[in-house]
């Protein structure tokens, strides 16, 4: 059920690929790079295959075996091979699905009028190195695919909970605010009343020591000791006279 395997790095058992076989029937894409193969001719039947990297390796002719082994191939890359001329890319054009290849760095892309000829020899071509025969860049991957979609929206998400904590966190210290300045309100407020009660207190003892400074020197005496609970000794002695 394998659909996909790379390989890139493996090192090649004397140029040939080891262990590759028709038991991977369902391959959609394979990878080689630089593994120091020398020709694709051990490539096993691979009738579903669509995507052949075969980068940085020593291929140099023998492509016939692709038409033969992957026939509904649409992507190939032979970057960094030792190809030179045009005529061993002719092979390829029993491909008809093949609609993009790459020979970056390969010798054949120093000749003269290279892009041409190779859209000339391969009519079922669309991007010859990254770039149709008008020089239009090939479009980028889907981006879903690749899951850049998913890691933006899950940013966009972290960023949205982070709004919220950040409104959270504002909402928390207006109310703390409020708090503070109500309880600083109520103590001014018992502050105030505290000493309206002491001006009070103090204007009721003045008014009773000024009542008291109208009163003749005996009627103030005798009732300072009325206040006191004792009785005028004047008094006493009249009682006793009688």
């Amino acid at each position: 059920q394998v659909k996909e395997l790379v390989l890139d790095n493996c090192r090649s058992d004397d140029g040939k690929i080891v262990g590759l076989s028709s038991d991977f029937e369902n391959l959609e894409f394979l990878s080689m790079i630089n593994i120091n193969l020398l020709s694709v001719s051990n490539l096993p039947k691979l009738n579903k295959l669509r995507k052949l990297e075969l980068s940085d390796n020593r291929i140099s002719g023998g492509l016939e075996v692709l038409a033969e082994r992957t026939p509904n191939l649409t992507h190939l890359n032979l970057s960094g091979n030792k190809i030179k001329d045009i005529n061993t890319l002719e092979p390829l054009k029993k491909l008809p699905n093949l609609h993009s290849l790459d020979l970056f760095n390969c010798e054949v892309t120093m000749l003269i009028n290279y892009r041409e000829s190779v859209f000339t020899l391969l009519p079922q071509l669309t991007y010859l190195d990254g770039f149709d025969a008008d020089d239009q860049e090939a479009p980028d991957s889907d981006p879903e695919a690749d899951g850049d979609g998913l890691e933006d929206e899950y940013e966009n998400g972290e960023e949205d909970d982070d709004d919220e904590e950040d409104d959270l966190d504002e909402e928390v210290i207006d109310d703390e605010e409020d708090e503070d300045d109500d309880l600083e309100g109520e103590e001014e407020e018992d502050g105030v009343d505290d000493e309206e009660e002491d001006e009070e207190e103090d204007g009721e003892d003045d008014e009773e020591d000024e009542a008291d400074d109208d009163l003749p020197r005996g009627e103030k005496r005798k009732r300072n000791l009325e206040d006191e609970g004792e009785e005028d000794p004047e008094e006493e002695e009249d009682d006793e006279d009688d």
